[in-house]
């Protein structure tokens, strides 16, 4: 009886990190195939700010998003 428990536990317990790692896996091919946010989204929302952003502008914030998402 509780060696019948134990297991069901323990097989709780590796379910749900095996689960969260493959979660985890997925959401990141997710995102590096669909970025959250492009060079279009970012002219928009500078403009919508009142800016007008140059290339170099733009080139700084991909970059800072990318390593913000690694």
């Amino acid at each position: 009886m509780l060696h019948d428990i134990l297991l069901l536990v323990v097989g709780i317990i590796i379910g749900a990190v095996i689960g969260f790692f493959l979660a985890r896996h997925f959401m990141q091919k997710y995102i590096k195939d669909n970025p959250p946010i492009n060079e279009e989204m970012i002219k928009t929302l500078m403009g919508q700010m009142g800016r007008k952003p140059n290339q170099k502008q733009i080139n700084q914030m991909m970059k800072s998003m990318s390593k913000f998402n690694k």
